[in-house]
């Protein structure tokens, strides 16, 4: 069982993992109970943990990174009792995560995630190393495909330019062969010379 496994199911509490996917449904288990349910699409939205983010003052951050700032004050900052009053709440997740907005998260949702987090660590999955590795990854190849399509774009313009200076040469043709025909009408002209040597030989007949 890994993180990218682990929903939460709308209309029921706590977190599951999931098994499976149907056109109808999923089939999940209960992360508390263990127990293992088909729950319908009709009734039940899913939602995997590690697709939902928070809001800071800043950029949002994924929920796991909120998990891990829990993780790591766990010794200076004891975890937060999800049955406080909202301002206890709000309190601790200001004092472990400065970056939180208060105003835009509700406290319901603060509450759920103090749960979500004592769940997680029962099932000892709040090690989230190797999904902060796989991220640094994923970008790092996104970045270098993005610079390889960066460095395409001069190549597929000269082509461009050179398909244009094709263009340009074949429309010259035309030209060239009008300026030929233009040449060649003084020529024409030269015709009246037999014209000449047909009026001499008539003179010479008289």
């Amino acid at each position: 069982m890994v993180y990218r496994e682990i929903v939460a199911v709308t209309g029921l509490s706590g977190l599951f993992q999931l098994l499976a996917t149907k056109s109808d449904g999923a089939i999940v288990r209960n992360l508390a109970d263990k127990s293992t349910k088909f729950i319908s699409a009709r009734l039940h939205n899913v939602t995997p943990l590690e697709s939902i983010e928070v809001y800071t003052t800043g950029d949002n951050v994924r929920l796991h990174n909120v998990f891990q700032k829990m993780k790591d004050s766990e010794g200076t900052t004891p975890l937060v009792d999800a049955k406080a009053d909202n301002n206890a709440v709000k309190s601790y997740f200001k004092s472990i995560f400065p970056e939180f907005d208060d105003e835009r998260v509700y406290v319901s949702d603060m509450k759920k995630m103090v749960k979500w987090f004592e769940i997680l660590k029962a099932n000892d999955m709040l090690n989230f190393e190797s999904m902060e590795e796989a991220t640094a990854e994923a970008e790092a190849s996104a970045a270098e495909t993005a610079t390889e399509v960066a460095e395409e774009k001069p190549a597929k313009k000269s082509k461009a330019a050179k398909a244009e200076a094709t263009e340009e040469g074949a429309e010259e043709k035309p030209a060239k062969k009008a300026r030929a025909k233009k040449a060649a009408e003084p020529v024409a002209e030269g015709e009246e010379k037999p014209a000449k040597k047909t009026a001499k030989k008539k003179k010479t007949e008289e």
